[in-house]
């Protein structure tokens, strides 16, 4: 379907769901608007027969990250689907990539962590000696030490790292902006990717973003998404990964740790706590252990 222009493909889509689906108004517009997403993530270009399975998991993934709600992703998800069924109808693609993806599971559900020994075993299946090396440890350390969001971290502006304060300024969502502590471990793997010829030369209008391509262009959310994924392979970790698992991770640590959850609410850069103690995990074990210890029946005078 190479060189079909996506607008002229997108009315003729609108009138399939019309005509032929007699899908609501409600539901037409909800469904052009799902595809419109799609298209935008991928970038002009891209034919749709060339989209993967593993682009669309990316996709969902990156709902996942930006905090789409689980009943919010399952929708978009039924309106890809509908639009992959439309383009095997008309013959515009060989196999449709979306008939083995599942739709996320409803409810409560919180995502899997990572434990401290995990990350350490991602990192150490980083080639150090690849080009990109470098520039990937210091990705994966700052994803969990700052617990930033995918959109946060290929944004981050070099400026906006604070090697003597030990600080890094975010710009969050509505471009308000926080600041995070970031580690000593973090910030010497910034300055190795920094020193010589670790980092790219920067194309024009991207001199102050923190992390680049071989090209020299910033990140998007999508190779952050298989930058993570494939290490946790290397790792032999069996769970399921994405980049907002190091930031449940990192939430869940400083949890642990003792750290009170208004402070973990202002590193998230939640505007709510209620949105914090979503992602808040304390495993039964350690709560029944607490609960055991601390109750006043179970005190021994």
């Amino acid at each position: 379907m190479a060189g079909i222009d996506y607008t002229a493909l997108r009315k003729r889509y609108e009138a399939y769901i019309m005509l032929e689906r007699g899908l609501s108004d409600n539901t037409r517009v909800g469904y052009l608007s799902d595809i419109d997403r799609f298209a935008g993530y991928f970038g002009a270009g891209r034919d749709f027969d060339t989209i993967t399975p593993e682009d669309i998991e990316a996709f969902l993934g990156d709902l996942h990250d930006l905090g789409i709600a689980p009943r919010s992703q399952a929708r978009i998800l039924s309106g890809i689907k509908s639009f992959f069924k439309f383009l095997r109808l008309e013959r515009l693609i060989e196999t449709n990539p979306t008939l083995l993806i599942d739709g996320p599971r409803l409810g409560r559900r919180l995502p899997d962590i990572l434990s401290v020994g995990e990350i350490d075993d991602m990192i150490a299946a980083i080639d150090i000696s690849k080009a990109e090396g470098p520039r990937n440890r210091a990705i994966i350390e700052m994803l969990y030490s700052c617990g930033l969001r995918v959109s946060e971290l290929v944004n981050l502006e070099i400026n906006n790292v604070n090697f003597d304060e030990r600080i890094v300024t975010v710009v969050g969502k509505g471009n308000k902006e926080r600041v995070v502590p970031v580690s000593d471990i973090s910030l010497a793997l910034v300055r190795e990717y920094l020193r010589g010829d670790q980092r790219p030369s920067p194309r024009k209008g991207e001199e102050n973003i923190l992390f680049l391509n071989r090209l020299g262009r910033r990140l998007t959310r999508v190779m952050i998404f298989y930058i993570v994924k494939d290490l946790a392979e290397a790792a032999g970790i069996k769970k399921v990964i994405s980049p907002h698992t190091l930031r449940h991770s990192f939430a869940t640590h400083l949890l642990e740790g003792g750290a009170n959850l208004r402070a973990i609410q202002q590193m998230l850069g939640h505007e709510s706590i209620s949105t914090t103690e979503i992602y808040i995990h304390l495993d039964n074990t350690r709560l029944r252990d607490e609960i055991l210890t601390f109750h006043p029946r179970n005190l021994k005078g």
